[in-house]
């Protein structure tokens, strides 16, 4: 590959840019100033829970604030914020060549039809990312949990197979599929958990620890499944257990959990949510992509999803409270107490 950009310069855009430029492609990243001036300070470092730790120096690093003018990349890397696809692929559009691939590393369902709608003269694929990314310090990103990337495609994608095989060089396996809704279904139900952690203050190992807090996690996954069943959309399963059976195991006394689910939470200390630090620094939250989009599934349907459409409140009322949640006072504010 003869070049990526990177659009979205945050936790998802540092890490797999950087271990895509580790993989000896050429990366540019553009971000926000925060982001920048640290890269600038103290270059890019990425660890994770494997015992990664590399560090690419700030010279060695293309940083940009807007998409460079007359920049021709093989592929792109769409990050920013779901609230931020459609003005991201605008600024794309006017800068890159017609038919630019471009991939949307973005939480929720529908960020690359919204992207594709906006900008039909890029070529857009869904992704998803399924490893936590962490912010731990100035231009340190560490992952702390496991996964695959996956991407909608397949091999007449030349860029997509290019990224593939590079991103293997540096022990990262990208899994490309004909049709990746089923797979983004089964990241959403996962990401439920964002907003559970983000409220309870904690890590995400010892927030799923905690009884009362799964239970709330699984109450919103079975309202999504429920809705999910009755649309007919296919989940597919990104854990060692189906969805359903991960239900039974969520709602299991804590030291039942703790043996069955050894693998699940085989996840670094360090890590949270990107909810979390997202309130942390009083940053505008992705919940309208998460729990909003199991609420606008049941307004298709006829139906309602009162769950999540609960979270979705109280994670856009912290600036209000700022004050985690015991797992009793959430499970009350969610009515399941």
């Amino acid at each position: 590959m003869t070049g990526v950009l990177v659009m979205g310069a945050g936790s998802v855009g540092c890490f797999v840019g950087g271990l895509t430029q580790l993989a000896g492609v050429p990366v540019h990243f553009v971000g926000r100033p925060r982001v920048l001036a640290a890269l600038r300070k103290h270059g890019l470092r990425l660890t994770d829970q494997d015992g990664l730790d590399r560090h690419i120096p700030p010279l060695q690093l293309r940083l940009h604030e807007e998409p460079p003018a007359g920049l021709k990349p093989d592929l792109v890397l769409l990050c920013v914020k779901s609230g931020a696809t459609v003005e991201a692929a605008t600024a794309l559009g006017l800068t890159l060549p017609l038919g630019t691939p471009v991939v949307s590393l973005q939480n929720g369902i529908a960020n690359a039809d919204a992207a594709r709608q906006a900008v039909p003269q890029l070529h857009w694929h869904a992704g998803m990312v399924p490893y936590n990314i962490a912010e731990i310090g100035p231009g340190h990103y560490h992952r702390g949990t496991g996964g695959a990337l996956a991407a909608e495609g397949g091999p007449a994608d030349v860029a997509l197979g290019a990224w593939q095989t590079a991103l293997a060089r540096v022990g990262m396996r990208l899994d490309l599929h004909a049709d990746l809704a089923p797979v983004q279904w089964g990241k959403l139900l996962l990401n439920l958990n964002n907003p559970v952690n983000a409220l309870s203050g904690r890590p995400l190992r010892d927030e799923l620890l905690q009884r009362g807090y799964r239970r709330a996690f699984a109450a919103l996954q079975q309202e999504a499944l429920d809705l999910l069943d009755a649309a007919r959309c296919p989940v597919a399963q990104l854990t060692p257990l189906p969805p359903r059976r991960l239900l039974v195991l969520l709602r299991m006394p804590t030291f039942v959990f703790r043996l069955a689910a050894a693998r699940m939470l085989r996840i670094d200390a360090q890590a949270r949510s990107s909810m979390a630090d997202d309130l942390a620094h009083d940053r505008v939250t992705e919940i309208d992509a998460l729990c909003g989009e199991v609420v606008r599934l049941a307004r298709s349907l006829g139906r309602s999803a009162p769950l999540n459409a609960r979270m979705r409140d109280l994670v856009t009322a912290w600036p209000r409270r700022r004050q985690p949640y015991a797992p009793a006072e959430l499970l009350r504010a969610l009515g399941l107490s």
